[in-house]
């Protein structure tokens, strides 16, 4: 296998996927559906049959919106479907496919929280303005924040190869973070801190990395999951331990995450299905990541 090429920024800024939490329609007209649904798609270990079945899902998410375009709900469930189709099925395999993904759930992300007029006002103007603007959001928009970062970061994370101006919306993405563990830092099993410590962690000390508080910030995501939510360990084996250079804590956390019980978390056991097969993956590629003359991740192009 050969050595991973090398990119400036690279597209480590992958790093913020938005994780496949299901939405199968309308919140407010289709709660009875979603009930039903959600639980089974998120419980569930099919893989290939739950690819099947999404893009009817987005088919009918968009005629939702089609007829209520500014219904909330609708539109950050939009957004983690839309993302999390993107990272569970195409964000290996086709990265064009999977930029039009995660830039619908982005902007659907955004749309949601451009209810809050200030937010709408500050989305093109100084990064100052966004800071303020998002004072202005509360708990009832960490939803929103959560899926349009992880979105929108991901997106970059692709688009930046092609087009270099993108990097220039990180620092609003990462004040979104920040404002998210200012709200609610547990929410989505403290996902916020997964992110944010993939974010510290996909830069060497040099460029401004930072693995202490990398690791500070995987562990409160370890300790609000309660170590049950994998995705998570494999962003600290892709991430924090190629940054501080163990190749053994690479290797054993994917092994971990590999060997783990099938219903570890019953209630996300599609999600750490997703988990095991980019876990086993990433450990074909451990020469790639730890050769002497290997690159930081910031430097690579997955």
């Amino acid at each position: 296998m050969g050595v991973i090429q090398k990119s400036k920024v690279g597209a480590l800024l992958l790093i913020i996927p938005v994780f496949f939490v299901w939405g199968c329609g309308a919140r407010a007209r289709t709660k009875p559906l979603k009930g039903k649904m959600g639980p089974s798609v998120t419980k569930g270990t099919e893989v290939e049959s739950i690819g099947c079945g999404t893009p009817f899902a987005l088919v009918q998410l968009d005629g939702y919106l089609a007829a209520s375009p500014d219904d909330r709900e609708i539109l950050v469930t939009a957004s983690e479907v839309y993302s999390g189709y993107a990272f569970a099925f195409f964000e290996d395999s086709d990265k064009t496919r999977a930029k039009e993904l995660y830039k619908k759930g982005r902007d659907y992300a955004l749309r949601a929280l451009s209810h809050n007029e200030a937010f709408k006002q500050a989305l093109n103007q100084t990064y100052d303005d966004f800071i303020q603007a998002l004072k202005s959001l509360d708990k009832e928009d960490v939803p929103a924040l959560y899926f349009g970062t992880g979105a929108w970061m991901s997106w970059i994370g692709i688009s930046q190869a092609s087009n270099s101006g993108v990097l220039a919306d990180i620092p609003k993405v990462v004040a979104m973070m920040d404002r998210i563990i200012e709200l609610d830092d547990e929410f989505h099993y403290g996902g916020v801190h997964a992110f944010m410590g993939a974010w510290l962690a996909s830069r060497p000390k040099m460029f401004g990395g930072k693995p202490e508080e990398a690791k500070y910030h995987f562990d409160e995501a370890f300790e609000i999951s309660g170590s049950k939510y994998l995705l998570w360990q494999f962003l600290y084996a892709k991430f924090y331990a190629v940054q501080i250079r163990d190749r053994e804590l690479f290797v054993t956390t994917l092994r971990k995450i590999i060997s783990a019980p099938e219903n570890l978390f019953p209630e996300k056991n599609f999600d750490n299905v997703i988990a095991r097969q980019k876990a086993r993956v990433l450990l074909t590629k451990v020469d790639d990541y730890f050769r002497k003359s290997r690159p930081h991740p910031s430097e690579s192009q997955h």
